[in-house]
């Protein structure tokens, strides 16, 4: 199949897996086309079979903002006319649906063929920008105008029919993680010596710092457990609350605990060395960064009430506590680590769960099903 990929270029759980899914399907055989303003996160390599185009934007006087969604829309309709693509994968409802949906328009108009389009719904599209009154009806209009519609959780699915109304099918495909990857206990790239000393316990965090993921939060457990035992706690990402997460630190004494990485391309580098995961966010329609430390073999502590509920098997392979209960996963926390032979059979847990229920091939063979499905091919 000839397949065109939209979304979000920058660092983010939506843009990984639209950009591993199109590496993998490119390496199937399939003719990829990623559509985008900047080269996606993680697509660092040439590939045969994969394609990149931009999206180029005019500043015109007129325009408070580029027309981003509309040069989106003319550059979908000129790719998918040039390469006759057989299925535009949207990643996010809006824009990219709605753009898709444009594109569409202006093929049928000129009597050209017209691509299936798939949009894959990712979260805050519909949590956070989907259910403002502002974006209710396009967000509608764009899922109910798309040939398929996936969810990375049946969390999301629920949420997304409960929101808009939606009585067509949402089929659930997981998110998945590149198996070859992201393994445990592996070396060469970093050693654990880097971060902590023998006798301390090295926690970890991976987000983009936006306030849904409650990183003040991961400082305050991991405060109480460096209360408990030596530890060290290793940050991953950059965003909005990198400067409060700076400022906590340096007041509750954690400077010399706390280690910042910044935005890092290859986590499944630094993941192995670490001993804990912690992800307490306010909301995960699935949780990426959760599973990937988990296909490192770090149990993860996680909220209820999310998406992290279909990712970790509690009191398996991590913890599931209510949102902003950091006593109660500090506690766990604590309890997991000083426990050295429970702490292995988590950590074994972790891998080997992961590897059951979200491998690169068992997920991307489900999407490989989907297009055929949608493109009647």
């Amino acid at each position: 199949m000839k397949i065109g990929i939209t979304c979000y270029p920058v660092v983010g759980g939506s843009g990984i897996i639209a950009t591993e899914l199109g590496q993998e399907l490119a390496s199937r055989g399939h003719e990829v086309h990623f559509i985008s303003y900047a080269l996606p996160f993680r697509l660092d390599k040439y590939q045969t079979n994969l394609m990149f185009h931009g999206v180029e934007t005019t500043a015109y006087p007129l325009f408070k903002y580029p027309p981003y969604t509309l040069a989106l829309s003319s550059k979908l309709a000129d790719v998918s006319r040039n390469y006759n693509l057989d299925i535009v994968h949207m990643h996010y409802a809006i824009p990219h649906a709605t753009c898709a949906y444009l594109a569409n328009q202006m093929l049928a108009a000129s009597g050209d063929r017209l691509p299936r389009i798939i949009t894959t719904l990712h979260g805050t599209d519909i949590t956070l920008v989907g259910s403002d009154p502002s974006y209710f009806d396009i967000t509608r209009f764009s899922i109910n105008t798309s040939d398929g519609l996936t969810a990375v959780s049946q969390h999301l699915a629920d949420e997304t029919a409960e929101v808009f109304g939606v009585t067509r099918e949402i089929r659930v495909i997981h998110n998945f993680f590149d198996d070859s990857r992201f393994l445990p206990n592996i070396g060469g790239e970093c050693s654990r010596c880097e971060f902590a000393t023998e006798d301390e316990m090295l926690l970890a965090h991976v987000s983009n710092f936006r306030p849904v993921k409650r990183t003040l939060d991961v400082i305050e457990i991991f405060e109480k457990v460096s209360a408990a035992m030596p530890a060290k706690l290793i940050l991953i990402g950059e965003g909005p609350d990198t400067v409060l997460a700076r400022r906590m630190i340096k007041k509750r004494g954690l400077t010399e605990r706390v280690i910042f990485l910044g935005n890092q391309s290859r986590v499944e580098a630094v993941l192995p060395c670490a001993d804990l995961f912690l992800l307490p966010s306010q909301e995960e329609s699935f949780g990426l960064a959760a599973l990937e430390a988990l296909a490192c073999g770090l149990p993860v502590i996680g909220t209820q009430g999310t998406g992290l509920v279909e990712v970790i098997d509690d009191g398996i392979d991590g913890f599931l506590f209510p949102i902003g209960d950091t006593n109660a996963m500090a506690g766990a926390a604590i309890e997991l680590l000083s426990d050295r032979q429970k702490l292995l059979k988590f950590k074994s847990a972790a891998a080997d769960v992961s590897r059951k229920r979200f491998s690169q091939k068992k997920i991307v063979d489900e999407y490989e099903q989907y297009y055929r499905e949608i493109a009647h091919v």
